[in-house]
């Protein structure tokens, strides 16, 4: 009888650590979006990626604008691109990982700019869902 319910706490120990492994392989990676066009639609406490090309080796990179109640920036990251051999100075993706705090609708602003400069090269305004 106890060597059968050890047997039991065995079985059910492994099964119990075979579901946690994989749930935590299927978690889902926030989506990601290129164009201020694109729809973002996201539940509180949600994440999201905006992704744009940059060159920070010319002294521009995105700087983000957002209302702080609706959104958290969770993490702002540079990827650089495959550069050719002996490139110097090639761009790549500048990554925005937000978080939705509490559901409305807010504006994601995102300008181009030299951090010393007042003018910008570009700017892209998202509209952000939260549900």
């Amino acid at each position: 009888m106890e060597r059968r319910k050890r047997h039991l706490t065995l079985v059910l120990g492994l099964v119990f650590l075979l579901v946690n492994l994989v749930g935590g392989c299927t978690a889902q990676q926030p989506e990601e979006y290129f164009d201020a066009g694109q729809e973002i639609e996201i539940g509180v406490g949600d994440e999201f990626i905006v992704a744009l090309d940059s060159n920070p080796t010319t002294g521009y990179q995105w700087e983000a604008d957002f209302d702080e109640s609706f959104l958290e920036l969770v993490l702002d990251e540079f990827e650089p691109g495959e550069a050719e051999e002996g490139m110097v100075g090639a761009g790549g993706e500048q990554k925005f990982t937000f978080e939705g705090l509490k559901a409305g609708e807010t504006e994601l602003t995102l300008t181009y700019k030299r951090s010393w400069e007042e003018d910008f090269a570009e700017q892209k305004v998202f509209v952000v869902s939260i549900t």
